[in-house]
C-alpha cells in the first residue's frame, strides 16, 4: 500500500497527478544527456557489430608503413607492425566494453542482493555482511587486481571475476544505504503490519524504489571497471595477445607517442569518449531523478 496509489487509467486517485506534458518534460534528457546517449549507443553497437565491420583481420600485417598516418586505405592509421588500427579498435571493442559490462552487472547484482538481505534481516546478519564488505572495500582495487593476476595469471574470465569482486563492496554500500532508508518508510511499515512476507516486501515495495539510484551507480561502476581493465591491459596484465582491448592498443603503440602517431592516440580517445559518454548520460539521468523526487 503506497502513499500515492495509481488507478487503472494511470492517474493518482488523490487527484494530484501532474499533466502528461509535465511528466514527459521530467523524463526527457538534457542536451548533455542526449549526447551521452548517442555516444554510448554508438560504442554499444560497435561492441556488438564491430568485428563484422572491420575492413581487415585484426592481426594482419598489411602495410610496410609503421605508425602510418591517416589515409583512405587506413582511416585511423597503422600500428607498430603495420596493422590497421581501425580493425584492431573494432575487434577490441567487445573486450573493452563487453567484459566491463559483464563485470559491472555481476558486481551490482551481487551488491544489491547482499544489500537487500542485510537491510531486510538486520541484526547480526546485517552486521556480518556489512563488516565483511567493509574489509573488502579497504583493499585498493588496483592492488587487489595485481594480486589476483600475479597469483592466478591473466585470462578474460579471471579479469571479469576480479573486476566484479573488486567493485561489489562499493555497490553493496550504496544499495544498502538506499534499502535501509526505504525500509523505514511508512508504506513499507504498513505492508509489514499487514503481514506480508519479506520476499513480497523486498520485490514489490523496496526494490522498485531503489531502481533509479541503483541504475545511476551502475553507470559509475561501469566507468570504473573500464578504467581498471584498461589500466591492467596497459601494464600488460589484461587481455593477452593475439587478442587486444583498447588498453592493450595504447600500451603496444606507446613508442609512437612522441611522433603523435594515431595508433596510440585513437584507442586513448576511444576510452575517453566512452567514459565521458557514460558520465554525461548518468549525470543527466541522476539530475532528472533528483528533480523528479523533489517534485
Amino acid at each position: 500500500m503506497k502513499p500515492n496509489s495509481i488507478s487503472l487509467n494511470g492517474h493518482k486517485q488523490d487527484g494530484t497527478n501532474p499533466p502528461l506534458r509535465a511528466r514527459r518534460r521530467r523524463l526527457s534528457l538534457s542536451v548533455s544527456g542526449v549526447i551521452g546517449l548517442l555516444i554510448v549507443t554508438f560504442w554499444a553497437l560497435m561492441a556488438v557489430a564491430g568485428p563484422l565491420l572491420a575492413p581487415y583481420d585484426a592481426n594482419a600485417m598489411i602495410s610496410d608503413d609503421y605508425f602510418g598516418p591517416l589515409s583512405l586505405a587506413f582511416p585511423l592509421g597503422t600500428d607498430y607492425l603495420g596493422r590497421d588500427i581501425l580493425s584492431r579498435l573494432l575487434h577490441g571493442a567487445p573486450f573493452t566494453i563487453g567484459v566491463a559490462l559483464a563485470a559491472t552487472v555481476m558486481a551490482c547484482t551481487a551488491g544489491v542482493v547482499l544489500a537487500l538481505v542485510a537491510a531486510a534481516a538486520g541484526g547480526w546478519v546485517d552486521a556480518f555482511i556489512s563488516r565483511t564488505q567493509d574489509a573488502l572495500i579497504a583493499i585498493p582495487n588496483k592492488i587487489f587486481a595485481l594480486l589476483i593476476v600475479a597469483t592466478f595469471g591473466s585470462s578474460v574470465p579471471l579479469l571479469l571475476l576480479m573486476a566484479a569482486f573488486a567493485y561489489m563492496p562499493g555497490a553493496f554500500r550504496m544499495a544498502r544505504a538506499v534499502a535501509v532508508n526505504v525500509m523505514t518508510m511508512d508504506f513499507v511499515q504498513v505492508v509489514r503490519t499487514r503481514g506480508e512476507a519479506m520476499p513480497y516486501i523486498i520485490f514489490r515495495e523496496v526494490l522498485p524504489n531503489m531502481l533509479r539510484p541503483v541504475l545511476t551507480d551502475f553507470g559509475l561502476r561501469f566507468v570504473y571497471v573500464v578504467l581498471l581493465l584498461s589500466a591492467m591491459s596497459f601494464l600488460g596484465l589484461g587481455v593477452q595477445p593475439p587478442d587486444a582491448d583498447w588498453g592493450s592498443l595504447v600500451r603496444e603503440n606507446i613508442d609512437g607517442l612522441s611522433a603523435g602517431a594515431p595508433a596510440v592516440l585513437v584507442p586513448a580517445v576511444a576510452i575517453a569518449t566512452l567514459t565521458m559518454g557514460v558520465n554525461l548520460l548518468i549525470d543527466s539521468f541522476g539530475g532528472r531523478s533528483k528533480r523528479w523526487m523533489e517534485k
